[in-house]
């Protein structure tokens, strides 16, 4: 099986006035002939390291189960910084969706020899970058087509974000959350309930006829349970 290659870039966003180490996988097959999906990772980091996204991309990619992806992974810096960036009351957040939109789509689409088009870019987080992931596919439908959801964290402002939402059929959703999560302990050692809101957040998405994928797994919150579910995520959004 050839590897994919991973490149470090240094990119500075205007729209968060600060520097971002992002990590860039091509598939070993890249060739400026071809056309790419893109996939945007939040939580790019634990994407990479955790999730081994880039293993699997490859071996996805060689047996014919997804088609070409190019995956960027954007890292947080602390949990602070998540924090301000990831959910809808979070200071950076709207400058955040902006930077995903308007500076890295951008940018991947004059690097590399992709579609440019909303369907063929997907945006995928876990917990908190979940909800950043959903937010920027509500805010920018005709830029991101598709959302992957792993346990994502739902709010009151993440509910009406979804109410609000008119483009029901520009985007699609995959979405999991596991049967376990009721109590989960988030990074301001709160004691939150998970699985109830994600059960709201579902029916709404069903009430408004956004395609979804939609599944709770036997488990908590923790990659344990992400990981694994990475390979049915990828193929069945890039099949």
């Amino acid at each position: 099986m050839d590897k994919g290659s991973v490149q470090d870039v240094a990119f500075y966003s205007e729209a968060l006035q600060e520097e971002l180490q992002l990590y860039i996988y091509v598939p070993a097959n890249y060739s400026p002939l071809y056309k790419y999906n893109i996939l945007i990772a939040s939580d790019g980091k634990d994407y990479f390291q955790l999730g081994g996204v880039t293993r699997l991309a490859d071996e996805l990619i060689d047996n014919y189960e997804i088609e070409n992806v190019i995956i960027a992974f954007v890292p947080y810096k602390n949990i602070d910084d998540r924090r301000r960036k990831y959910i809808p009351s979070g200071e950076q957040h709207e400058a955040y969706l902006r930077f995903l939109a308007h500076e890295l789509v951008p940018y991947l689409d004059a690097e590399y020899a992709t579609y440019q088009m909303g369907m063929s870019r997907a945006v995928i987080g876990d917990s908190m970058a979940a909800t950043a992931s959903l937010m920027a596919a509500l805010k920018y439908p005709s830029i991101f087509g598709k959302a992957i959801l792993q346990s994502p964290y739902v709010d009151e402002d993440v509910i009406q974000a979804v109410e609000q939402f008119q483009h029901t059929s520009a985007i699609s959703v995959y979405h999991i959350i596991g049967k376990g999560e009721t109590a989960v302990t988030t990074t301001d050692k709160q004691i939150k309930d998970f699985l109830t809101p994600n059960r709201q957040l579902h029916q709404l998405l069903v009430s408004k006829s956004i395609p979804t994928f939609y599944d709770e797994f036997d488990g908590d919150h923790t990659w344990k349970h992400w990981k694994p579910d990475l390979r049915r995520a990828l193929i069945e959004n890039f099949n």
